[in-house]
């Protein structure tokens, strides 16, 4: 039975776990969003909760904590500074999980990890485009739109 084994292993020893852990949090606060398998999304969430709670506090001894864990000081530094001041109302529920499918290669499932409050507010795509604005209810698409056209201009050439 499986009883009090709740961590998640990820099939790796200690200490390579805690280095993914580690390469994920700094990738997560230097981007505010990563896509990363399920699993893994769903292990490192309470590590990057409880750094933006040690963030808040603002201390000596919170930062030297969130060192341990987030050995990029560069990151460290916009982790206290912009993301902690942006959660400072907020009590938990820093991060969002976001399904994406599966990866072509293996099938494993997908996610976006990303910080709920993002400074660009969610307008960037991981493929550069931009997001296409909806027509209005009472216009067409453009598939009809270019049918209507071209029946007009026939009907208009055969008369």
């Amino acid at each position: 039975m499986r009883h009090g084994k709740a961590t998640y292993k990820l099939g790796r020893l200690t200490q390579h776990r805690w280095a993914l852990f580690r390469n994920l949090l700094v990738a997560l606060f230097r981007h505010e969003r990563i896509t990363t398998t399920e699993a893994k999304a769903k292990a490192v969430r309470g590590a990057a909760e409880h750094m933006i709670t040690l963030a808040k506090r603002e201390d000596l001894h919170a930062r030297r904590q969130v060192l341990t864990m987030v050995p990029d000081a560069r990151v460290v530094g916009t982790l206290f500074d912009t993301i902690a001041a942006r959660f400072s109302d907020r009590n938990g529920g820093y991060t969002r999980i976001i399904k994406t499918g599966r990866r072509p290669g293996d099938n494993a499932p997908m996610v976006i990890l990303e910080l709920v409050d993002r400074a660009d507010g969610g307008k960037e795509r991981k493929d550069g485009a931009e997001k296409k604005e909806k027509a209005p209810k009472g216009e067409a698409g453009t598939a009809a739109r270019g049918k209507r056209k071209k029946k007009e201009k026939a009907a208009a050439a055969s008369s």
